[in-house]
């Protein structure tokens, strides 16, 4: 966290659905202008803390603030923007109608929804009913609704899910610019590595646990492990029996090979297969540093194989999972 207040605090948050642990003790902080990825598998908890994030649950312990204040009270959802993926829109209406009444429910005037609809592309299609809009279009729609009250925070569900490339690069860039003006963000997703490129930290949740809270590049770097492509006359099981091999996957003619050693696994590669070609070695991604935390949670080992996560500063931190 830097010096400036942050947008989003959340402290200690607890939060169950009967039996079911839903969040156990969770901290988190968004700053002004911060892009924060929120990643974990189903059921990790990160509905139920965005849901808590935009007050629409009231916690069972802890607290959360945006801008130091309680996120149920109506004057301070005015300063968030929420964009969801399952939002469903009345057919009937047109875009113009939906910007401008997101508009005039955050306090400003109608004629605020113009710029907004410039901003994304949207003028064309402001007298479209939403029945004719296509999955694309109507994205924008719900992010032009999100913005147009000019949030201080902005909650995006599964933002860039069903865009063409094209379409994600344009949705980036315009929250980049958003983003320079000091409107933070908090996204939930399923695409990692899209996380990697446009977060500045990634937030790993399983099981109502904060496993690692650091940026993209931090917890990949935790990950000691290389991924070797090769073609080779070497069968699967003669692979999984070379030094430092801890995985071997079948990829059409190739073999995918997960290493923490990649120096000594290539000599003994050479020896063995002399004709071996079609060779790569890869660093790990943030997925496979993600999947590593979520796994490693389960044995009750952490990404280094030694007890414990990760806090904001790097430091070790207990992290046991409940079911």
């Amino acid at each position: 966290m830097g010096t400036t207040a942050a947008v989003l605090t959340a402290e200690g948050l607890r939060y169950r659905y009967g039996e079911t642990v839903a969040l156990d003790g969770v901290d988190l902080g968004v700053d002004p202008g911060e892009c924060v990825a929120l990643l974990g598998p189903n059921g990790a908890g990160k509905s139920t803390l965005v849901t808590l994030a935009v007050g629409l649950l009231t916690p069972q312990q802890g607290t959360v603030r945006i801008l130091g204040s309680d996120p149920r009270r109506a004057a301070t959802r005015r300063r968030l923007g929420v964009a969801q993926q399952t939002l469903g829109f009345p057919n009937t209406l047109t875009v113009h109608e939906l910007v401008t009444g997101a508009a005039v429910r955050g306090g400003l005037r109608a004629a605020a929804a113009g710029p907004v609809l410039d901003e994304l592309g949207l003028a064309d299609l402001r007298r479209r009913r939403v029945a004719k809009l296509s999955g694309g279009q109507k994205q924008r729609v719900q992010l032009a609704m999100a913005l147009v009250t000019e949030p201080a925070l902005l909650v995006l569900d599964e933002p860039t899910v069903g865009l063409d490339t094209v379409a994600r690069r344009h949705f980036w860039q315009i929250l980049a610019r958003r983003r320079e003006q000091g409107t933070a963000v908090l996204v939930t997703t399923h695409l990692i590595e899209e996380s990697a490129a446009v977060a500045d930290r990634v937030v790993v949740l399983d099981r109502g646990r904060v496993l690692a809270d650091a940026p993209p590049d931090e917890l990949v770097t935790r990950l000691p492990d290389r991924t070797v492509t090769v073609r080779t006359g070497l069968d699967r099981s003669e692979l999984e029996q070379l030094p430092g091999v801890l995985s071997v996957t079948p990829e059409h003619e190739l073999s995918r090979i997960q290493t923490r050693s990649p120096e000594d696994l290539l000599r003994v590669l050479l020896d063995r297969d002399p004709h071996l070609s079609d060779l790569r070695v890869q660093d790990a991604g943030l997925e496979e540093a993600v999947l590593a935390l979520t796994d490693r949670a389960d044995e009750g080992t952490d990404a280094t194989g030694t007890d414990g996560g990760y806090g904001r500063d790097g430091s070790q931190r207990a992290a046991e999972v409940t079911g």
